[in-house]
């Protein structure tokens, strides 16, 4: 019998999570796929792009009122702004613009999936219970989180249902997009090897030798998919990781030498202020090596690193409600790494 086909509407479809999402999606044969951006895609795609000011809901009522055949809406859109606080304002504004446009219009509407993250178990704020699971109390707000579920929970009662993926630190092939810890770690190395440095951990000592874990973003694109179809994912969070821990002491090894360099042991740097000055010397080394002609800010957020490497906590989750729901997937994270670290090669993205 042949399967009814099923239209996506991707929210934020040139991210790291976005991108990757709709790479899977353009694999199955019964998904048409719609993704909104700012920016135009620099990737072969059969998905139709659609570029939207999410902050406007004119613009958004406009530019999405074709949209009339959508069944699924995945949500993987995220602003920043200065402060945490600050970050609810917006986030809250373009999820509720997306939906109150296609709701109304999509008569077919069966599901939205909301990307989330450890930030709902307060993993920004400090040392979290571990491993966290989706049933934990939530810490004090303001928590954009919290209000863009809350206002699909508000919305619920209707024909369609709701799902919240909360994966780990998501690594995966997607340039342009800052915030994505294997590029911003491959662009690290090259400019250390550049440099004649040995590979140095530049995070918190504390954290180097603390249990993680991550979430591929393959991975992580299947899961989504899966939950937005299964029955027993309606209004539910779901846990998304590779399903091993590691602690970074064991993989920063294997980073140098894959990238042919000396390992020397952590030496805790605000990478803000060390690779401010790098910019120079990053061009040099596109040129030198023929890399595509990214722009220094467009491919790594130094920020995000001092962020990700400042923790001096473990942090995990607990991932056995999606494995007793019916998602068996795992990624080994070393291999993940270095096969990003390869596919960052091959695409000219590091030297």
């Amino acid at each position: 019998m042949e399967q009814k086909r099923k239209k996506a509407l991707v929210v934020g479809a040139l991210g790291i999570i976005g991108r990757n999402l709709i790479d899977h999606l353009s694999s199955l044969n019964d998904w048409e796929i719609v993704g909104l951006s700012r920016r135009s895609p620099d990737f072969k795609t059969k998905a139709q792009f659609i570029p939207v000011n999410l902050l406007d809901p004119d613009d958004c009522r406009e530019k999405l009122s074709g949209l009339h055949d959508i069944t699924h809406i995945f949500y993987t859109a995220f602003q920043a702004r200065p402060t945490w606080a600050e970050h609810v304002a917006p986030n809250l504004a373009m999820l509720t613009n997306v939906v109150e446009a296609v709701e109304p219009i999509a008569s077919d509407l069966k599901h939205v999936c909301l990307m989330q993250g450890y930030k709902v178990y307060g993993a920004h704020l400090g040392q979290f219970k571990t491993p966290a699971k989706e049933s934990d109390s939530r810490h004090m707000p303001p928590e954009f989180y919290y209000a863009q579920e809350d206002f699909l929970r508000q919305q619920q009662g209707k024909a369609w249902t709701w799902s919240a993926l909360r994966p780990a630190t998501v690594c995966g092939f997607a340039v342009g997009n800052p915030m994505n810890l294997a590029v911003l770690i491959a662009v690290y190395a090259a400019i250390s090897k550049e440099l004649g440095i040995p590979l140095r951990y530049p995070g918190n000592p504390i954290g180097y030798t603390k249990l993680v874990d991550m979430t591929d973003s393959n991975l992580l694109a299947k899961a989504t998919v899966w939950a937005a179809t299964e029955p027993k994912c309606g209004n539910e969070a779901l846990n998304i990781a590779n399903g091993d821990l590691f602690r970074w002491e064991h993989l920063w090894p294997k980073f140098a030498e894959f990238f042919g360099m000396e390992y020397a042991p952590p030496l805790q740097l605000k990478l803000t202020e060390v690779m401010a000055d790098k910019e120079p010397l990053w061009n040099s080394i596109v040129q030198k090596y023929g890399l595509q002609p990214y722009s220094y800010k467009d491919i790594v957020s130094w920020q995000f690193g001092d962020f990700t490497f400042g923790w001096s906590y473990d942090a995990f989750a607990d991932t056995n409600k999606s494995r007793r729901f019916g998602f068996h997937e795992v990624v080994n994270t070393e291999e993940m790494f270095l096969n990003l670290f390869s596919e960052f090669q091959r695409n000219k993205i590091i030297p």
